[in-house]
């Protein structure tokens, strides 16, 4: 069945309320470029903490070596959206976040767009799957590539 839980169903979505429900840590599991380039780093290296609240909203940071080996930094918020529930403790969602990515400097700050003074504004779209208190997302990051993550929730 195609349709959010109950819960989320129940409760209006805006505007967001100042609660956490849970707290979510991850970090990079894979990742791959589509157009592999030899300087590529395939090694993110990423941890990540989001704050999750009743609504679906989230706010979260993100530290990680960016595709040409800098360390950067992705501040953002967002919000899930669950679709499909195969089983009482799985749960199927797509999320969007945006926010400020800080890290491309030098001779890479043009590889994403508008970038001054080594920050920019970023979108990441994902598909992702709980499993009880474990989490896993495939995050496309623009045309550069995807990554996979893998977390749990506390």
């Amino acid at each position: 069945m195609l349709a959010p839980t109950a819960q989320a169903e129940k409760k209006p979505i805006w505007p967001p309320v100042l609660d956490v429900e849970h707290v979510l840590l991850q970090t990079s599991l894979y990742t791959r470029h589509f157009n592999p380039q030899p300087d590529h780093n395939n090694h993110q290296e990423l941890i990540s903490l989001e704050l999750h609240n009743s609504q679906r909203w989230l706010m979260g940071g993100a530290r990680f070596l960016n595709s040409f080996d800098q360390e950067a930094v992705y501040l953002y918020a967002g919000r899930e959206f669950p679709f499909w529930k195969p089983r009482e403790n799985v749960t199927v969602r797509a999320k969007l976040t945006a926010g400020l990515l800080h890290g491309y400097r030098g001779e890479y700050q043009d590889n994403i767009p508008f970038n001054r003074y080594g920050t920019a504004p970023a979108a990441l779209p994902s598909l992702g799957v709980q499993w009880g208190r474990f989490e896993s997302d495939l995050i496309v990051f623009g045309t550069a590539g995807a990554m996979i993550t893998g977390g749990i929730r506390f």
